[in-house]
This record gives structure tokens, sequence and C-alpha cells, in this order.
């Protein structure tokens, strides 16, 4: 029976098949009964095979969402399943990263996909808005810039992001904490537009809500992650923050941490370290203000001033139950509130700050003690430098190194401060009073050895060299402060060479490297481009001797001291001189001989190449960087390390320098250090300048003598120069007046010569004129005898006559022009003659051949009349050519026996008896 049941039941499924139905089923539903079952059967397969269900009903899943909007129940199921596919069982056969990626490609291809998930946040339903917000956060997980995108393209999709923080349900809450922090991490566009959209407001509400800073958990944690994202690098967003009064916020909340520490009840130990992690992440946020170089920070500094946040950071730095790590940040927090505005720096120095009893603080190494803690208070600097030199405790190493931080922040850039600085510690180490934070003291008198705390000294000696580098009056100051009292009987020891003798001392009794590198940073930056520090410090000719002892031991287990001792050696050298209580060319004779350039070179390339130099930026400077059971992994100073790596090549190349060439340095506005031999040339042609100026003045003497006889002989000559030039002056006169004389005179006989010639003319004029008329009678008469005869002949003779008329009436015409204008140009002549008074012989030989030319001119006229006269004869000539021809035709007519008349002939010797008469 069991057999034939077997037999007849349907073939079994595999997961496979099942998905594929169920996502066909899904597909083609028309039913919201029929997908919501779909759903929860791909739901079941989600975990196990997100491959298949994702490949199969993904697109109709998020199809579902917008279908199905209005039913709670079928989005909280489509929201479920695709979580699931986002994160799958690890022991599914088909869990890959790729699927996230794969899924999230799916929904940020298409802007609705995304626009689907945020329209849900409008639901009030708890699973739609936590589940929509969950897997907005996958999405972003798997595709960060492409999710980014589509949420700052959506046009109210952050405006609801935002909404969700005045979510009451602690869950949806946290879950859109989470969310913007995630989005605004890298995107400054969604920080800008999240600050505007008040998120600044939410979030200090959720803040005060979840009880402060002091009882807040994990959601005030995640308030401060968003405000870090926010702030960070972006100026507008700071901005806002800034003028919308915030930071006045921002210490309210340290002032409330400082009061329930400081309360009689205290914080229990389980809320301890939630506290102090929101503490250190509020100042984290602070500091996100101070970014060094950035163009706001100035203005946040200001701000954080005036709101008395400063004020609160140091008195969370100071107060003895905080932890060291939180101080340590606080400490570092003030000093980027101070660093580099000269104001700030200033009012700091004005503050106090609570000092707990020495017996209290050493008790409490941990900063874990409840209850209340006697305290006064002193100035802050002072107690700074007490934290810094007098703890030595290594659990609070962080701590004074903060210190150090904050007073290196507070002399940075402020000359006057480090000069106050500098002579109120020479003043306190000269004094009988013993001052143990007195950076001098400590290292002149060198205690490491009594206290085994090296990093006393060598936080000492970073200080001092932060007063020293690159400050030329600081080195000269400093270089005044000596040991020994000579009238006692004492020997005398400058600063330098204490400091050198210490050095010396430290590594030959191989005290810990520490302290031999703090001298040697001290001595390295003070002799850098200082020939007096040098000169100085070659005043005891044994150091030298020692450093080069050192070097050449090449010791493995110091090698950082060895290096600096070798660039120590390359800095005396290069800064020496000639007149160096060790010359320069003996420097450089120890360094080649006994040293050697190679193992110098060696030397100065590892301690470059060392992993505490080259990797210093990635290396923790701080407790944690010691290895278990010894001493923090710290040598230097962060601008110690910047001035070995940028002169690093000079001090390679300082050995190849020539004795003697000095190198120059220019110090307070004088430059330093000359080729000698350059010096001794130019006195010797200072001494033969000199000869040559006594010379030459001996001889200004000779010509100033000279010149005094020849100005006098000028005088002389002068004076009688004005003689003659009276006398010259008075010929002259006499001269215009006779040329006056003889102008006038030439100009009354040129206009006799004008009216003379114009004279002629006229009546050359009149008789041409007469000689015109009678020709043209006797022209008119013979040509109307001629008339019926020869019309053409006579008509060309009327053409010709007229023609030579009108030339005749135009060489009138322009003979009186041509008279005219040589008028007007003699008239010219003349007036130049009057205007030219110095030359007038010269003149009157002008105005002479000026009136020849006139009369050339007017013999030109004469001919041109002559001319015209000849042309009458011509046409005279031309009548008688046609009478003799005329009477040679009468006689050819009377020959052929035509008759003529007498009248004719009459008229024929009529006239040429008239013609005979014109030519007598």
């Amino acid at each position: 029976m069991f057999r034939i049941l077997e037999a007849q039941a349907p073939a079994k499924q595999n997961a496979t098949a099942t998905i594929d139905t169920l996502c066909g089923r899904l597909q083609s539903a028309t039913l919201l009964e029929d997908r919501r079952a779909a759903i929860l059967g791909l739901r079941s397969f989600a975990k196990q095979w997100p491959a298949s269900v994702a490949s199969g009903g993904l697109r109709s899943l998020i199809g579902c969402l917008s279908k199905d909007l209005d039913d709670v129940d079928t989005t909280k199921n489509t929201l479920e399943t695709l979580l699931m596919l986002f994160n799958p069982d690890e022991s599914s056969p088909e869990a890959s990263d790729d699927i996230a990626l794969w899924l999230a490609d799916e929904f940020t291809q298409r802007q609705e996909n995304i626009t689907i998930l945020l329209d849900l946040l409008e639901s009030h339903d708890f699973y739609s808005r936590l589940y929509s917000l969950q897997l907005i956060s996958a999405i972003s997980t798997a595709r960060p810039e492409r999710t980014q995108e589509c949420v700052g393209t959506s046009p109210v999709g952050v405006s609801r992001l935002v909404a969700v923080l005045d979510d009451k349900r602690e869950a949806v809450r946290s879950e859109g904490l989470l969310l913007l922090a995630s989005l605004t991490r890298s995107s400054s566009e969604l920080q800008k537009v999240v600050a505007y959209e008040n998120a600044f407001d939410r979030v200090f509400s959720i803040i005060d809500a979840e009880g402060s800073l002091t009882h807040g958990g994990i959601p005030v944690q995640d308030c401060l992650s968003l405000l870090a994202n926010l702030l960070r690098l972006n100026i507008s967003n700071q901005n806002l923050f800034r003028e919308s009064g915030w930071m006045k916020k921002l210490a309210s909340l340290l002032s409330d941490v400082l009061k329930s520490r400081s309360s009689s009840e205290g914080v229990a130990d389980w809320a301890r370290p939630q506290q102090e992690k929101n503490v250190w992440g509020l100042l984290a946020v602070i500091r996100l203000f101070l970014i060094r170089g950035s163009i706001g920070t100035q203005a946040n500094q200001r701000s954080c001033w005036q709101s008395g946040l400063l004020v609160q950071v140091l008195e969370v730095a100071f107060h003895s139950v905080m932890d060291m790590n939180i101080r340590a940040e606080a400490l570092t927090t003030a000093a980027d509130l101070i660093r580099g505005n000269a104001q700030l720096q200033e009012a700091f120095a004005q503050l106090d700050v609570p000092t707990p009893h020495r017996q209290q603080a050493a008790a409490q190494v941990n900063g874990h003690t409840n209850g209340t803690v006697s305290s006064s208070r002193d100035n802050v600097i002072s107690a700074l430098l007490e934290l810094a030199l007098v703890t030595s405790s290594m659990q609070a190493f962080d701590v004074r190194l903060a210190c150090c931080e904050c007073i290196k922040a507070y002399m940075q850039g402020h000359t006057p401060i480090r000069l106050f600085f500098l002579r109120r510690a020479i003043e306190g180490h000269t004094s009988d009073e013993t001052e143990p934070d007195n950076i001098l003291t400590i290292l002149i008198q060198n205690s490491v050895s009594h206290s085994g705390d090296p990093y006393r000294l060598w936080i000492a000696a970073v200080l001092l060299f932060h007063l020293l580098h690159e400050d030329f009056e600081a080195k000269s100051t400093a270089m005044q402060v000596t040991e020994g009292d000579a009238e006692n009987g004492e020997e005398v020891v400058t600063c330098i060479q204490a400091l050198a003798g210490n050095l010396i001392s430290a590594e030959q009794n191989m005290e810990d490297e520490r302290v031999s590198i703090a001298y040697l940073m001290i001595l390295c930056s003070w002799l850098y481009e200082d020939h007096d520090a040098v000169n100085d410090f070659l005043s005891e000719g044994s150091i030298i001797q020692s450093i080069v002892q050192f070097v050449s031991q090449n010791n493995q287990s110091r090698a950082l001291a060895s290096g600096l001792f070798a660039v120590l050696l390359g800095t005396v050298y290069e800064f020496s001189t000639k007149d160096s209580p060790v010359p320069r060319d003996i420097i450089h004779q120890i360094l080649t001989t006994r040293l050697g350039r190679e193992r110098y070179i060696d030397q100065v390339t590892r301690l470059r190449e060392h992993p505490m130099i080259r990797n210093y930026e990635v290396l923790p400077q701080a407790l944690t960087s010691s290895p278990s059971g010894g001493l923090p992994e710290v040598y230097f100073d962060k601008t110690f390390v910047e001035f070995v790596k940028d002169n690093f090549s000079r001090m390679v190349r300082a050995i190849d320098r020539a004795p003697g060439l000095e190198v120059p340095v220019v110090a307070n506005g004088i430059q330093k250090g000359v080729s000698r031999e350059l010096v001794d040339s130019l006195k010797a042609q200072v001494d033969d300048r000199s000869r040559s100026i006594q010379k030459l003045e001996s001889d200004v003497s000779t010509l100033e003598r000279k010149l005094e006889q020849e100005q006098a002989d000028h005088r002389k000559a002068r004076d009688a120069a004005a003689i003659e030039s009276n006398r010259i002056r008075n010929v002259n006169e006499a001269l215009q007046r006779h040329h006056d004389e003889d102008l006038q005179k030439i100009q009354r006989e040129s206009r006799e010569v004008l009216q003379d010639l114009k004279g002629q003319h006229q009546i050359e004029i009149r008789q041409l004129q007469d000689d015109l008329l009678k020709f043209k009678a006797d022209s008119e008469a013979s040509l109307d005898r001629l008339r019926e005869r020869d019309d053409a002949e006579i008509k060309d003779q009327k053409s010709t006559i007229a023609r030579l008329r009108a030339e005749l009436e135009k060489s009138n015409r322009e003979h009186v022009q041509d008279l005219q204008t040589a008028h007007e140009d003699y008239s010219t002549k003349i007036s130049d003659l009057e205007s030219r008074l110095q030359r007038a012989e010269g003149r009157c030989v002008d105005a002479d051949s000026r009136a020849s030319r006139l009369q050339q001119e007017a013999e030109s006229k004469e001919a041109a009349r002559i001319t015209v006269q000849t042309e009458l004869d011509d046409l005279l000539m031309v009548l008688g050519d046609l009478e003799e021809k005329r009477s040679k035709d009468k006689k050819r007519l009377r020959a052929l026996g035509e008759p003529t008349t007498d009248g004719e002939e009459d008229e024929d010797d009529a006239k040429e008896d008239e013609e005979d008469d014109i030519d007598t």
C-alpha cells in the first residue's frame, strides 16, 4: 500500500526549482495575497540561497515595494527578504561578497529604486522605517559613492533622512544616525545639505536626551561621529556651526562632565569608560575646527576663546580624576586652540588651572578615584611645566608629552613670548632658589642618573630647542648664561660648554640614549648658522676629539646618537671660521684623517634612513609605542626631524667644502662668514685705495690753487670782454642806423625803378594797342575785299587774328601780373632784409641781385613783346603772300583772256603801297 502511495506521489523539488517557481508566481501574481505568499516563500530561502533568489526575484521584490506600499505586512516581508539577501548565512553555498555588490548595483542604477526606500521613511510604521534605513545602509556599504549620488539627487531624500533623527524610537533614530554618518563621511555636498537641514540642533537634542556626555551611551558616540563627519574639512559647515552659537554648547557639555566628576557621588565604574569615550570624541570634534593652515582656524580659535571652551578644555586637562588619555587629548586640543594666534597666546598665559596636591596626583596615576580632590589654582604655564618636568611616572607619559606640545604651541611664532620665557628660565636658574621645573637647571645639572627618568631631561631639551631654533636673538641671550664664579677662583663655563660636557659625560657613562639625543638636538640647532656659538663650542678643545672618538666606535646599539654626533661634527665644521679656537683647516684635517670622509657620510646617511627619522610621521609618539616593560619609543621632536631632513644634503656635502671658504651666514641682517683670502685681498685693495685717495687729495689741493688763479684771470677777462661787448654793441647800433638809411634808400630806388618800368610798360601797351587797332582795320578791309573769292582763307585769317589778339591780351595780363608778383616778391625780400639786422651787408648784396633779376625779368618781358611783334610781322608776310598770289591769279586770268577791273588793280596797288609804307 505504501509503495503504491509513494509511486503516486509527485516528484520531489529541489531548492532551485522551488525558488524559480516562487519567483514566477511573484512576477505573475495579480492578487496581494498571492504576492505576499510568494514573498514569504522567497524569504525562507534568502539566507541559504541568496544568489538564486536575487537572480530570479530581485526586480519583482523591488516592484512590490512600490505596488504594495500601503500594505504594511507585505512591505515588511519584502524589506526583510532584501535585507537577508545582503546578509546571507556564512554556511550558505552561495554566500559571496559579490552578491552585495550586484544587489547594490541593481538598486543604484535606477534612481527610482532609492526613491522608493526614501518614500518608506514617510511611513510611521516602525519596521518600514527601520528596515528601509538598514537597507539603504547596506547599499551604501557596498556602493557608497553611487548611493550618495542617488540620495543627493532625490529632491526630498536628505530632508527625510535628517527627519528620522526626530523619531522617538531609539532603534530607528540610531539607525538614522549611522546611515547619515556613513553617507556624509566623504561627500562634502551631502555634508552641507545635511547641516542646513538643522542637523546640528537635532544632534544636540539627541545628546541631551541620552544623558549628555556623562550618562550617554552608544547613541551619543554616534552623534559625535556624525558631527565629526559634518565638520571635517568643511569650512561652510564650520562657519554655520560657529555662527549658530554651538561653541557654547560644546563648552557646556564639558562643564557637565566636570561637574559630574567633581560631585560627591562621582561616576560609577561601569559608566566611566563610556563617558571617557564621549569626552574623547567631543575633544576630537573640537580639534576639527583647528586644522593647521586652514583659512577658518583663526576665527574658530577666537570663537572657542569667547565661548569659554578653552577654559573648559584646560579644566578637563588638569582634573586629576580624569583618565590620562583624556587629559593628554585635552592638552593637545588646548595647544591647537592657541597655536599661531598671538592674542590667544598672550591671553593663555594669564589663565589659572587647578593643581591638585602632589600626594593626591601621585596616588592616582590612572585617574580612577571617586570623590573630590582638594586643589589650589596656579598659572597655566607653571602648571604645565610642573606636570611635564616634575612628574616622573611613565603612566603619565602621554600627558607630559601633551604638556610639552602645549608649551610649544604657546611659544610658536611669537618671538616676544619666547624671549620672555627664556629670560624667565635664565633668571630662575641663576637665582638662589631651586626650581625643579626650570629647563636650564635640569639640562645643566643633568640629574637623570639620580631620577632614572630620561624624559624629564628630554622634554626640557625639546623646550629649549624650540626657544633657540632659528632665533639668533634667543641664541645670543642664552650664550650669556655661565656657570662658576671667577672671583672665587672657579672656572667659568658657558651654557654651550656645560651642555657639551654633559653630553660627553652621558655618552661615556652609557646613560640612556635619549639623554644624548636630547643634548644633541639642542647643540645641532644652536650651532647651526651661528659662528659665535661654534666658536664657544670649540673653546673646549677636547670636546671635538671626544665626539670623533664616539663616531669612530660605530656602536650599533646607539646608532641614533652616533648619527647625530656626525651631524654635530658636520655643523661645527660647516660654520667654523679661520679664527675659531680650533681653526677650520684643523677640523677638516681631523674629519678626513681620524674619522674619514666615507665613515662620516655613512653615519649621516644611516641616521637619515633610520626608521625613527624616515618613518617619524607614521610612528606613534605615545606610550603605546613602548615595548613591554620598557620606555616609549620616542626619541625626537617633530621640528627637529624636519630640520634633519631639510639639511641632510648640506651636512653630507659639508666635509667636501674647502677649509679656506667660510660659509656666509646672515644673522640679524648682518652677513657673516666669507673667504678669508677674499677678506685679505679686500684689505689690500682698501690700503691701495687709501693711498690713492691721499694722492688725489694733494692733487686736488694743487688744482684748487690753480683754479683760484684761473678764476682771477677769468674775472679779468670777463671785465675786458664786457668793455669790448659794450663797444661792439655801440658799433652795432651805429651800423643798424646806417643800415636803416641804406635800406630806405634802396626802397626808394626800387620804387623809382618800378615806376619807370610801369611807365615804359604802359607806353608799350598803348603802342601795341594802336598798332593792333590799325592792323585790325586794315585786316578787316582786306578781308572784306577777299571774302567773296576766298571765304575759307579769310575765315582762317580771322581766327588767327582772334587767337593772336587773345594771346596778346594774355601776354599783357601776364606781364602786369608778373610785375605785381615781382613787386610782391621784392617787398617780401625787403621785409626779410629788415628782420635780419645782423647781416645787413649780405642783405644789401641780395637786394642788388634781386634788382638785377627784376631787370632781367623786365628784359624777358620786352623779349616777349618783340616775339609778339615778330608774329605780327609774320602775319603781314602771309597777307603779302596772299596778295602776291592774287596778283598772279589776275595775271593768269588776263593771260587766259578773262576781264579784270581796274578798281581791283588800283586797290591792289594801293595795298602794295601801304605794305611798302609799313615795311618802311
